[in-house]
């Protein structure tokens, strides 16, 4: 058995969500996400006792699991509401599909490392996150056939503004993304699409793995 990790007792999960709300995450919805959602099932076992802390870690197929404070961030811009369909793009290990699980009525995630797509599709059954659906596939392309999409939030750094995917939201919608070179500074963008066209606002910094085109040959 793994050690019990610091978001299994009381004091612990005390702690995480008043980091978040320390950080300035306020929406009651999305903490009671990140509480809800236990975080130590989608890390690897030799990081289980690090699932809590507030720092990226890594994964299989070379790639990780964003930090909390960048997970629930990203949720609170993107807006989620319970009548939204959301597309993730990058499953990863499935924690922020599981996350917008409890916040929207369906949410479709896309991965090209198919190891990735069948870990993180059986995790979130296992754990009983029956409203997302895990597709593998160029994350680039999105999933045309299911938009279009009240919010879609990509999970890996975009070069430009994937242009297939904002075909895929709906008017009113709302995209989150990284944007930025893959080797340098990368911002996280939030785009709003309405009448008058796409609305950016740009947020914060970050760092996260590229996003690249079709589906990987590591499956």
């Amino acid at each position: 058995m793994p050690k019990q990790p610091p978001g299994d007792d009381n004091v612990g999960r005390m702690q995480f969500l008043l980091g978040l709300r320390k950080r300035g995450i306020s929406d009651p919805a999305v903490l009671r996400a990140m509480d809800e959602v236990p975080r130590e099932h989608f890390v690897e076992s030799s990081f289980v006792d690090n699932a809590y802390a507030d720092q990226a870690l890594p994964i299989a197929c070379g790639q990780t699991i964003s930090q909390p404070y960048v997970v629930a961030f990203m949720t609170e811009q993107l807006g989620v509401r319970p009548e939204h369909r959301v597309l993730e793009v990058g499953t990863g290990s499935g924690y922020q599909a599981a996350i917008l699980s409890r916040l929207a009525r369906e949410v479709i995630s896309v991965e090209r490392y198919r190891t990735l797509a069948d870990t993180a599709r059986q995790r979130l059954a296992t754990l009983g996150y029956d409203n997302v659906d895990v597709r593998v596939g160029d994350g680039l392309a999105g999933i045309p056939d299911a938009a279009p999409y009240d919010r879609i939030m990509v999970t890996a750094a975009a070069e430009t503004i994937p242009e297939a995917l904002l075909g895929e939201l709906a008017d009113g919608g709302v995209m989150v993304l990284p944007l930025g070179p893959h080797a340098g500074p990368q911002e996280l963008v939030k785009l709003t699409k309405g009448e008058q066209g796409i609305k950016q606002e740009d947020l914060i910094g970050v760092r996260f793995v590229p996003l690249l085109p079709g589906m990987a040959r590591e499956l």
